[in-house]
């Protein structure tokens, strides 16, 4: 019996008929999801291209960022642990002078970290008169002082000598602020009880800066002279002997709060610090 084999032919793909014979590829199916890929990703980088435009404007960008540059820039010399918590110690004491500010009725950013130079806030005026700029220049040394306080009980009932060392730091620290020229706090504080004191402050940097001679002092320096003179030079106009008229009382209070910042700020410098050992093991 004579068997034959057939086979049935392949179903053609759907599509029309190319003109040279065979079957026209659609390529449009081919390339409509590539397409959306690439749309897609398009749309994303546009996304992404306005969002790294609007993080500068953002406040807690900025203050986040800045404070991540300076502990790199810290750890260079001392290590990460220990320059995370010298910059953690900055954003307490400038958060002191935020808080004031912002109870004085004076609109602050946010702080903004300056590896080696510390950190600054842009606020259109300190208060209205001598006092409020007093209360502000104060508010700073105060808050970052019970911040170094913090750590050095942490430091005594842990036994840590870095936290030790972050609390010495820090009281050095706000007692270097407490320099009675501007721009630094205590030269704020010296503005409620006379101009006078900022050219004593100002002779002392000199004398600091001659002592301890480095980049960083020399910088201060001539910040701390030409605000000096700035001041000094329109001390006498009428709006600003009105500005920095103030009542005995508040002399007297400010005077007390400055002088016994300092003596607690040197007790507690006393208290957290650690004899260097050279070439001990």
């Amino acid at each position: 019996m004579e068997s034959s084999q057939h086979t049935a032919p392949h179903p053609l793909p759907e599509g029309p008929i190319h003109p040279g014979g065979g079957r026209r590829i659609d390529w449009r199916r081919y390339f409509a999801p590539v397409g959306a890929v690439l749309l897609a990703i398009a749309k994303l980088g546009a996304k992404a291209k306005a969002l790294i435009f609007l993080l500068p404007k953002l406040k807690l960008f900025t203050t986040a960022g800045t404070m991540l540059v300076s502990v790199g820039a810290y750890s260079l010399i001392w290590g990460w642990r220990f320059a995370a918590g010298f910059v953690l110690l900055l954003l307490v004491h400038e958060m002191g002078h935020v808080i004031q500010l912002r109870r004085e009725g004076v609109k602050a950013s946010a702080p903004m970290f300056i590896p080696f130079l510390g950190a600054v806030i842009a606020a259109r005026s300190f208060g209205g008169n001598a006092l409020a700029e007093a209360r502000v220049g104060l508010a700073g040394p105060v808050l970052g002082s019970l911040g170094a306080a913090a750590v050095a009980a942490l430091a005594f009932a842990t036994g840590s000598d870095l936290l030790r060392a972050l609390a010495f730091t820090g009281f050095l620290l706000n007692l270097f602020n407490l320099l009675p020229v501007v721009p630094l706090d205590g030269g704020r504080a010296m503005a409620a009880l006379s101009p006078w004191m900022w050219i004593v402050g100002f002779a002392g940097l000199v004398a600091l800066t001659v002592l301890l001679p480095n980049p960083i002092m020399v910088l201060i320096l001539l910040f701390a002279g030409l605000e000096t003179w700035r001041r000094w030079q329109v001390r006498k106009s009428p709006e600003q002997q009105a500005y920095y008229r103030v009542s005995p009382h508040a002399r007297i209070l400010v005077a007390a709060t400055y002088l016994v910042m300092i003596g607690l700020l040197a007790l507690g410098m006393t208290a957290t610090h650690l004899p260097r050992t050279f070439g001990d093991a």
